[in-house]
């Protein structure tokens, strides 16, 4: 029942992660609130990072004793205990959508955990060998580079900035992450339990694969939080992922070989439950109020430190839409006798 052990290990993973986002979230705001030392320098905020560290360590440790299909949709846990956590101690808003949101993710993730593949190979080097140079592996790859450098031509040479675009190149490097953590976890854990695998040129191949694919995804991802905001990222970078990584593992490590088509419908629909609840959880965060374009504010002006505001110059759409309302309501008002 290794299988089991994977799961806590990923339950645990994600809830320190939901917890080391919500601390690192806190000392932002108490850095803004005082406004004195950076937020890199706090305490509050490294104890964070580690937690983080711990939680995408324990990720990390289950794929070696459960599938990858079953492992990457409890990331649905992270956003739920995420958005808990964030009501409790942050004291943010709970909306009627987050309690429906939570409710949809948690049965989702019952169905997952209930009807998802649950037998897992022992990963060996030789094993990782065999997949690797599989037909259906081979035409998987194949259509993925082209699919990816596509994308890649039209966000970089077109300048094609939408959403889907740049998480879909996410979602391709996902899986290659995805197919290499596995590899690497499942060789380490093999080496630990029984015969050692770290001698195997391909264990070294597969931790070179999850480093740059980690890197480009991250990449890749950090560009998308700057474009878009994180109500629209966090969503469709879950179900990408999920759904690569779900592939990946029907793919390269043949998981759903041999599952009975109930088992498969009732996986499928507790995927679409755990997206539908990430969704509505993400979905309408409060979002920065952003400044009145109709005003520059001087401190935003090299050697000028005035709070005040400065009015659009005359002759500009700006200032003549400004001096019609002022025109209009002067008029409105009764003449002095």
């Amino acid at each position: 029942m290794t299988y089991l052990l994977g799961i806590i290990i990923s339950i645990c993973g994600n809830v320190l992660i939901s917890i080391s986002l919500n601390i690192q979230k806190y000392a932002h705001m108490r850095q803004s609130q005082r406004d004195t030392k950076p937020y890199y320098s706090s305490p509050v905020w490294w104890s964070g990072v580690v937690l983080m560290g711990v939680g995408e360590l324990g990720n990390f440790a289950a794929y070696g004793f459960a599938p990858a299909s079953l492992i990457a949709p409890l990331g649905s846990v992270s956003v739920i205990a995420s958005a808990i956590i964030s009501v409790v101690f942050l004291k943010e808003t709970l909306r009627p959508s987050d309690i429906f949101g939570g409710t949809l993710a948690i049965t989702g993730t019952y169905l997952l955990v209930t009807f998802a593949p649950h037998t897992s190979t022992h990963i060996t080097a030789h094993l990782v060998q065999y997949y690797v140079v599989s037909w259906h592996f081979l035409i998987y790859i194949f259509i993925e580079i082209v699919v990816f450098c596509i994308l890649l031509y039209l966000y970089k040479r077109r300048n094609v900035k939408h959403i889907v675009v740049v998480m879909l190149l996410v979602a391709l490097l996902a899986s290659l992450t995805v197919i290499s953590v596995k590899a690497v976890s499942g060789m380490i854990t093999e080496s630990i339990t029984s015969q050692l695998q770290l001698i195997y040129p391909i264990f070294y191949v597969m931790l070179v694969v999850m480093v740059a694919s980690c890197a480009f995804q991250i990449k890749f991802l950090n560009q998308a939080m700057k474009m878009f905001d994180a109500t629209e990222v966090v969503p469709i970078n879950f179900v990408f992922f999920t759904a690569s990584a779900i592939l990946a593992g029907i793919v390269f490590y043949q998981e759903f070989e041999g599952l009975a088509l109930l088992n498969i419908f009732m996986f499928l629909l507790g995927c679409l439950l755990s997206f539908l609840g990430v969704f509505l959880i993400a979905r309408n965060r409060p979002k920065k109020k952003q400044e009145d374009s109709n005003f520059i504010s001087m401190d935003r002006i090299p050697g000028k430190r005035h709070t005040e505001k400065v009015q659009p110059e005359a002759k500009t759409s700006t200032y003549e839409s400004l001096a019609a309302k002022f025109m209009c309501s002067r008029a409105g008002q009764p003449e002095d006798s």
